[in-house]
């Protein structure tokens, strides 16, 4: 579901799979948080292959989503942002803060 103050983002569940479309962005985190979390439950992976941007509120909101999920969600997809801030911000590939 999406609309025009989320900019074009969404999330739907699919199977095992939450899969997140549109810009990970700022604008958006506050609505697809409550959407996200509603169908987190046996989540053990996120799809990103839809996702067109990710900036640091959309990492805030993966990372923070994959805590909640637990045994080491799989991350699907590398879209523009996101290695770059998971780089910058020392998370591994299942969003969770990397060992020194």
């Amino acid at each position: 579901m999406r609309t025009p103050a989320d900019n074009g983002a969404g999330v739907a569940r699919d199977g095992d799979a939450l899969v997140f479309t549109g810009a990970l962005s700022r604008v958006a985190v506050a609505a697809l948080w409550a959407r996200a979390l509603a169908q987190l439950s046996g989540v053990r992976r996120f799809d990103l292959g839809g996702t067109t941007s990710v900036d640091s509120a959309g990492l805030a909101l993966l990372a923070a989503l994959a805590a909640r999920a637990g045994n080491g969600v799989v991350v699907t997809g590398d879209p523009p942002g996101l290695s770059a801030l998971r780089d910058a911000y020392r998370l591994d590939a299942g969003l969770g803060f990397a060992s020194a």
